[in-house]
């Protein structure tokens, strides 16, 4: 049995560009970074990945974890701030997987059409786990098929984990009938939250094939990203 962790922590260009409520929030983004980081690192789950972490972050994140095993993805893009300067000394991204036993890489890849989304693959806890972030238009249908792939060169238990940027119907109908998308609690809190707007409010997922899951929960970001961290407990299917 293990626990996981998905996390968009939401890079601080794509902030000012995009989201002004986290940025207005956080003015000094080293406070934010390093609340990021203290987060993190508290948590317990001994697979936890995050999606959109910046050189600055990943750093923080090392510093405050020095017992994790770091596995990335550095992606091709690196965000643009379409206004000014940005407060990042770094501002490459990062797919990010952080583990508490030391594991295997078995792939690393930017998406074909999006240097700036991909796949993370590594043997881990004795499941093979994909961290991924896919991209929010028509990309996403090859990106997942190209998931669907990765996930069935494995053998033993898969988890996948990260910002799919689509609902779970439509994540489980992509990926096919032998891989789960794990429910979660209809009253809990949404993973990517939104005031207005028809796009779905639950875009992270953990997905299995050849296990189970269990205690799976949206936890409070508090205002650090503008996604929710997700966790569940998974243990294999013997046999």
């Amino acid at each position: 049995m293990i626990t996981v962790a998905t996390w968009n922590v939401l890079h601080r260009v794509h902030a000012e560009n995009w989201y002004e409520d986290v940025s207005a929030r956080w003015p000094n983004e080293t406070d934010r970074i390093a609340s990021i980081s203290d987060r993190v690192a508290k948590r317990s789950e001994q697979i936890i990945a995050l999606q959109e972490v910046s050189g600055d972050q990943l750093a923080s994140l090392r510093a405050a974890m020095p017992d994790r095993t770091f596995y990335t993805l550095r992606y091709p893009r690196v965000p643009k701030l379409r206004r000014g300067p940005t407060a990042l000394d770094d501002r490459v991204e990062y797919l990010v997987l952080a583990v508490r036993d030391s594991g295997r890489e078995i792939a690393a890849e930017a998406f074909e059409r999006d240097h700036g989304k991909g796949v993370l693959v590594v043997e881990a806890s004795g499941f093979t786990v994909l961290a991924t972030h896919v991209t929010g238009d028509q990309r996403r249908w090859e990106q997942l098929g190209r998931l669907r792939e990765l996930a069935r060169e494995a053998s033993g238990p898969v988890v996948l984990l990260g910002d799919f940027n689509i609902d779970r119907e439509v994540v489980a109908e992509r990926l096919g009938p032998e891989f789960t998308v794990v429910p979660l609690p209809a009253d809990g809190l949404p993973t990517r939250p939104r005031d207005s707007g028809a796009k779905s409010q639950f875009i992270d997922h953990v997905v299995v094939r050849g296990a189970v899951a269990s205690d799976a929960m949206v936890d409070s970001a508090d205002g650090l990203s503008d996604h929710n961290p997700v966790r569940a407990t998974l243990a294999p299917i013997e046999g």
